[in-house]
């Protein structure tokens, strides 16, 4: 294996036989005729990849795909079924809460435990507990047994073990969810300072905002084979159209830039992941026909970067004469805030009378001025009658939206601050 990859995986599986009932497993060891009472499962399939050294690599996939079993596989956790794995540099793990801690010591003689596992002397933890101590953070409950924990105090003490044991390879399945904000800051910012040190990063998760601002690759398990790997965006694009059953062979056709993309077929929005959810109602005298999200490399996507120019286009369909309507967009969070957006009457746009069987396309364009994070993209076409507002179809939800942006900033939206500062020696 060449030096530069540190993990190499090659047609990896591991297979579970499942039992109806406990006494069918007897039954099969026992039987002359070698009659199967099992049913085979999949829990990885035939899967290959190699991770480089210095790359921060995203594991991403529905809940039972496989991925906790990958890792539990690459840490020496369970054996394959068939395949192989080599690793090449000292590996630190996080995988389920706890994995490793005896709950009747305390913490202090857990980390002196899980560095004997790890191959230090008593000695050389020693020389560590103190930076251990100041990263978990969790005060006198460091001389309690941890099966007084919380799950916070778990994964600051297991994290604060992992990262200061100078791993080559740090592997980290979704324990960081449980930790506070303050905490998972700070523990990505330890991913930055490896990143830094050219060190290994791979882990688990759910959120793709993570994948796309931590990650340089992705690998997508789905039901226990390997999807897709590579580059993020496609991978992430790929995930969100599985978690919505969305899998057209089309998948990763993109437009080039500066190609004029078609809105005469009304198709564009199947470019893009649909939420199944979404809330849809109306009197659709006009209808929403179609919609798309277009960065500014002219190429529709549900991924943006802050500070991006990009541009909301809608089609609607008119089936009667209607006088003035309104057509809006909205960007909301996942838990169904309202953070931006306008309408054509806020921007001061009338149209008069629109005629049967007249198509208008709207295209908003604006600078995407939310943080990092996954938000929805509502839709609207309404109109006031003697001052009350009449629907004409609303899709509320009708797509996703990941943003992601290379700075931190605090609250759900970032005003591109910029920083100047002068420094005076003091005489």
């Amino acid at each position: 294996m060449m030096i530069n990859n540190v993990i190499r995986v090659s047609h990896l599986t591991k297979l579970y036989k499942l039992y109806d009932k406990p006494i069918d497993r007897l039954k099969e060891a026992l039987n002359p005729f070698e009659t199967k009472y099992h049913k085979d499962f999949y829990a990885l399939n035939d899967i290959s990849f190699e991770i480089k050294r210095g790359e921060t690599v995203g594991i991403i996939g529905k809940n039972g795909a496989g991925k906790s079993t990958l890792l539990k596989i690459i840490t020496g956790v369970l054996t394959p079924t068939s395949g192989s794995v080599h690793v090449n540099g000292r590996i630190a793990s996080l995988l389920e809460l706890g994995a490793g801690f005896n709950p009747e010591y305390t913490g202090i003689d857990n980390i002196y435990f899980q560095g004997a596992l790890m191959g230090f002397s008593q000695v050389e933890m020693k020389a560590k507990i103190e930076e251990i101590l100041a990263f978990a953070d969790i005060g006198d409950f460091v001389h309690q047994p941890v099966k007084m924990y919380s799950s916070g105090m778990f994964a600051r003490l297991a994290f604060a073990v992992a990262i200061n044991v100078d791993p080559d390879i740090l592997i980290v399945d979704e324990a960081l969810s449980v930790g506070d904000m303050a905490f998972q800051a700070k523990c990505f910012n330890k991913f930055k300072e490896f990143k830094r040190l050219n060190k290994t990063i791979l882990f688990v998760t759910h959120s793709i905002d993570l994948i796309i601002k931590y990650c340089h690759s992705a690998i997508l398990i789905n039901n226990g084979c390997l999807e897709i790997q590579g580059d993020v965006k496609k991978t992430t694009e790929q995930f969100r159209k599985i978690m919505v059953s969305i899998t057209p062979e089309s998948i990763f056709e993109e437009n080039e830039k500066g190609v004029e993309i078609d809105i005469s077929n009304h198709d564009l929005k199947s470019q893009l992941p649909t939420n199944s959810n979404a809330n849809i109602y109306g009197t659709f005298e006009a209808e929403i026909i179609d919609y798309s999200i277009i960065n500014n490399e002219n190429k529709i996507t549900n991924q943006l970067r802050h500070n991006e120019d990009f541009t909301i286009l809608m089609t609607v369909a008119f089936h009667k004469d209607i006088i003035d309507p309104i057509f809006a967009y909205t960007l909301k969070s996942v838990d169904g805030m309202e953070l931006t957006g306008t309408n054509t009457n806020q921007l001061n746009e009338v149209f008069g009378v629109v005629k049967k069987g007249e198509i208008i396309t709207i295209k908003f364009t604006q600078k995407m001025i939310l943080n990092s994070g996954s938000y929805f993209l509502a839709l609207g076409c309404t109109k006031y009658e003697n001052e009350n507002l009449k629907v004409f179809h609303r899709i509320y939800d009708a797509t996703f939206i990941d943003v992601v942006s290379p700075v931190l900033a605090t609250g759900l939206a970032f005003s591109n601050t910029k920083l100047i500062y002068v420094r005076k020696n003091h005489e």
